[in-house]
């Protein structure tokens, strides 16, 4: 049976059929919405934030090359400076000390900056210093364990590594060498550290757990400057004095086991560090190796596929290049004098500037990753090689 409406009372009924149906309409909604809001949400992950840390003054105390602080770069934005972290400030009629190393952890969140007789801890999000201690005989460039927890802090060109409390800056330990503590790299599972000193031909191997030398490599040509090694821990490549080239020793069995030299650049006076080849750096998957040369303001690159390395190409620079290092994610190499060079095209990609200008140069950089406010990743000073 059907129910017939008057034509007279349709309009008014209409509309209050219609008001009906939109207060259903509303209730439907919210009831809706409020199942949304308690349903488990997935939102995406944070994108992270990959940065360029560079300690300065990093080419002895030149202010000139970028001031006084840690410079920090904005690596997904054309490492564009983002802003100063402050470090030491300089008393009026001072000059400021050069800085000698700089460290960082992922798993504690800081960055350590060592100076010719400081060491300082840094929150490397916040910026905040956390300490900041002066050591007997000075500082040179240190290395951090894996986990986070102990610093090597060579004394300046001393007898003598500081082993450091990296949460307190307290020193627990000390190893002597009498070697001219200088460069210090912790292998990759934490349980050996190389002590490279600049008045011995010999590279000391200590044990991490004992801090004692158990062994050493070489003797090599000449007193060992910059070094890295590859990631098996099984070779460690070595700049020396009066070389244009560099040396390599087998860490297993403690014996030099090839000596190459840069073919077709004479070995001239050099600006700084008094020998002609000071910096050297391995790719990630450690098919180049990468050499500095300050006389010719050069780097040369070298086939690492093969023993001794074979000297494939040189790539200008714009200033004596005295350290490399390569990026976190294995893509460029960073040169001393501020320039990013891509690894496969061997061209400049960009170049340091910071918020006054200047060209930023500096021996003492590495890579910081941040997510979610918190450092998930750091990159390391030295160019050790990361191939199993």
């Amino acid at each position: 049976m059907y129910l017939t409406i008057p034509a007279s009372i349709t309009p008014g009924f209409r509309s209050m059929m219609t008001q009906m149906k939109l207060q259903h309409s509303a209730a439907s909604l919210l009831a809706i919405a409020l199942c949304l809001s308690m349903a488990p949400q997935h939102l995406p992950a944070a994108a992270e934030q990959h940065y360029l840390y560079v300690a300065s003054p990093g080419t002895r105390n030149y202010v000139e090359y970028g001031g006084v602080g840690v410079l920090v770069f904005d690596i997904d934005h054309g490492y564009k400076f983002v802003k100063r972290i402050p470090t030491w400030k300089v008393p009026a009629g001072k000059e400021p000390e050069n800085v000698k190393g700089i460290a960082a952890s992922a798993q504690t969140g800081r960055v350590y900056v060592t100076s010719l007789n400081r060491m300082i801890a840094i929150d490397a999000v916040s910026g905040k210093t956390i300490w900041d201690k002066t050591y007997e005989g000075g500082c040179d460039r240190m290395a951090i364990s894996p986990d986070g927890k102990l610093l090597y802090v060579p004394q300046l060109e001393g007898p003598q590594w500081h082993v450091v409390d990296a949460g307190t800056g307290a020193v627990i330990a000390t190893i002597e060498t009498k070697s001219g503590s200088h460069n210090t790299i912790y292998s990759a599972d934490g349980k050996r550290v190389y002590l490279g000193g600049l008045k011995s031909n010999l590279l000391s191997v200590a044990d991490t757990k004992t801090h004692t030398v158990t062994s050493t490599v070489g003797p090599f040509m000449d007193f060992i400057r910059p070094f890295t090694v590859n990631g098996a821990d099984s070779l460690v490549y070595v700049n020396t004095n009066n070389l244009l080239g560099f040396e390599i020793g087998d860490l297993k069995t403690g014996k030099k086991v090839a000596h190459v030299e840069v073919q077709g650049f004479e070995k001239g006076d050099v600006k700084r560090h008094g020998c002609p080849a000071h910096g050297i750096t391995l790719t990630h998957d450690e098919k180049e190796l990468w050499l500095a040369d300050c006389h010719n303001s050069a780097i040369h690159v070298f086939d690492n596929t093969v023993m001794p390395p074979k000297q494939t190409v040189s790539i200008q620079a714009r200033d004596c290049v005295g350290w490399l290092s390569t990026s976190l994610d294995g893509r460029n190499v960073y040169s001393s004098t501020g320039e990013v060079i891509d690894i496969a095209t061997k061209k400049v990609v960009a170049t340091l500037t910071d918020e006054t200008g200047r060209a930023v140069q500096s021996e003492k950089l590495l890579d910081v990753v941040i997510s979610n406010g918190k450092v998930v990743r750091v990159g390391n000073q030295f160019g050790v090689g990361m191939k199993p």
